[in-house]
């Protein structure tokens, strides 16, 4: 599945991963491919992204930090998701 993660500052993901995780106001939640469409608010915590060929670009790579089993994290204060045919777009502040 796609995912793109857009903040204020900088697009600071783009690409191709497993799996994603985010921290919805109700709780965290996980998607993978051929999930059902979703829109949702998201609360302070870490965007926590899974995929064995994950690339960052050089100038946002120091923002993630290694999390378990292979993931990155970002961490966010706010913002919202939205998945819909395989491409997941988080809006983060």
């Amino acid at each position: 599945m796609y995912l793109e993660i857009v903040t204020p500052e900088a697009t600071m993901f783009s690409g191709e991963v497993e799996s994603v995780s985010v921290p919805g106001v109700n709780g965290e939640f996980e998607m993978l491919r051929n999930h059902a469409p979703i829109v949702s608010i998201l609360k302070q915590g870490y965007v926590k992204i899974f995929g064995d060929n994950v690339q960052f670009d050089e100038e946002v790579a120091d923002k993630f930090i290694k999390g378990e089993k292979r993931g990155r994290w970002l961490s966010i204060d706010s913002g919202t998701i939205e998945l819909k045919d395989n491409k997941v777009i988080v809006l983060a502040d």
